[in-house]
């Protein structure tokens, strides 16, 4: 193999590549990078049996071929070279990369032992990357960081007729968002769903975010489900996680008379503040009144604090415990300068219901978006 690339393409590409290889592996081989020379150009993937990545860049190829090489190293030096074109070549069993006065001799890893990737069926659909990166940073936040019940440390994808949803949830909380989706072919007989795990949708919302438009490819055999993403000569395919999603959408009332209003920006400082002197897993308790909304936190004997922050109340006078991160995580999802916190109800008089988090364009007007954040009240969580 022998070729020639852009220094900037070639080291973009290889850390596109290597982005969602794991950290650890117990097999050495998966740590690899795969480029293959063509005509074409270059195809650089990745690929750890759950997740795998594909790049395909222009290049003045001499001589094709196929090379597996340590891709963590190969992403470190590629990151470091000089200002020049860089060239590529083997030697036996050596891959040999120059650059300007820079020469690096690297061993290639068995190619032959390397996994065959994941093929990508016809597309299922169209999503605009910005919307669809900024939902997934909305809602991937309250999934489960918990293993031990993988069904939520997914993001649910739905597919509807004209637009896709995204949903998670911790069993504490739950996101949701929609965005246009535009399908390709011809209409599925049944919905579509796609379990995804948050952590690699947040890697690829934030490759994809400014490709203009997304191409998505939901396919299931009887050996595997996954999805694929491409953008941009990129793709990104992922094992889909098995089982059933908790049907977390009933949770959510129609409408909410009692509700407040507030500046999002104040309230996040208002709760890092008096959030300070509580001790950990403690929820911080907020009265909602015609004055405004008032914080508590007790702490240890040492420490207590509270704030008073203006707020506009449609209902009667509310008190609920909520955990501070919790709802920072919401209210930072937001994305409008005002914040509605809807009250719901629930058969106990005395236990509040789930606080409902949407997007508020200014104190009158509900928000050009249809983001919901539905939180568990900390009473509820004992």
């Amino acid at each position: 193999m022998k070729f020639q690339v852009n220094r900037d393409v070639f080291s973009e590409a290889v850390s596109f590549a290597v982005k969602m290889l794991p950290q650890r592996t117990t097999l050495p081989i998966l740590s690899g990078v795969l480029i293959d020379a063509t005509d074409a150009g270059l195809t650089l993937s990745s690929f750890d049996y759950e997740v795998s990545t594909q790049a395909t860049i222009a290049a003045d190829v001499e001589d094709g071929g196929r090379i597996l090489v340590s891709g963590r190293l190969l992403a470190d030096i590629a990151s470091r070279l000089p200002n020049a074109p860089v060239h590529l070549e083997t030697e036996g069993s050596k891959i040999v990369v120059k650059c300007g006065s820079a020469n690096f001799t690297l061993l290639s890893m068995p190619v032959e032992e390397y996994p065959t990737l994941p093929e990508v069926s016809e597309k299922s659909g169209i999503l605009p990357a910005e919307a669809f990166s900024t939902a997934v940073s909305q809602v991937a936040v309250a999934a489960s960081r918990d293993d031990v019940t993988p069904v939520i440390t997914g993001v649910q994808l739905e597919v509807g007729e004209n637009s896709l949803s995204l949903v998670a949830t911790d069993r504490y909380r739950v996101a949701i968002r929609e965005i246009d989706w535009e399908a390709s072919g011809a209409k599925p007989s049944d919905p579509v769903t796609a379990l995804v795990p948050a952590r690699t949708l947040t890697e690829i919302g934030k490759t994809f975010g400014h490709s203009g438009t997304i191409a998505v490819s939901i396919t299931s055999t009887d050996e595997r489900e996954l999805i694929a993403f491409s953008a941009d000569n990129k793709t990104v395919t992922s094992l889909l996680i098995k089982g059933n999603f908790p049907p977390v959408r009933r949770l959510f009332p129609e409408s909410v008379d009692n509700y407040a209003v507030m500046n999002t920006a104040d309230l996040m400082e208002a709760v890092r503040r008096v959030a300070l002197v509580l001790e950990r897993e403690a929820a911080l308790r907020f009265t909602f009144t015609i004055d405004g909304v008032t914080l508590e936190a007790i702490g240890s004997e040492q420490a207590q604090a509270s704030e008073t922050i203006d707020g506009h109340l449609n209902g009667g006078d509310t008190v609920v415990s909520l955990k501070p991160q919790f709802l920072l995580d919401g209210l930072g999802a937001v994305h409008s300068e005002f914040v509605r916190i809807s009250f719901t109800k629930t058969d106990n008089p005395n236990k509040p219901g789930p606080v409902l988090i949407t997007s508020q364009t200014s104190k009158d007007q509900p928000g050009a978006d249809n983001y919901k954040y539905l939180l568990q009240p900390n009473l509820l969580l004992r």
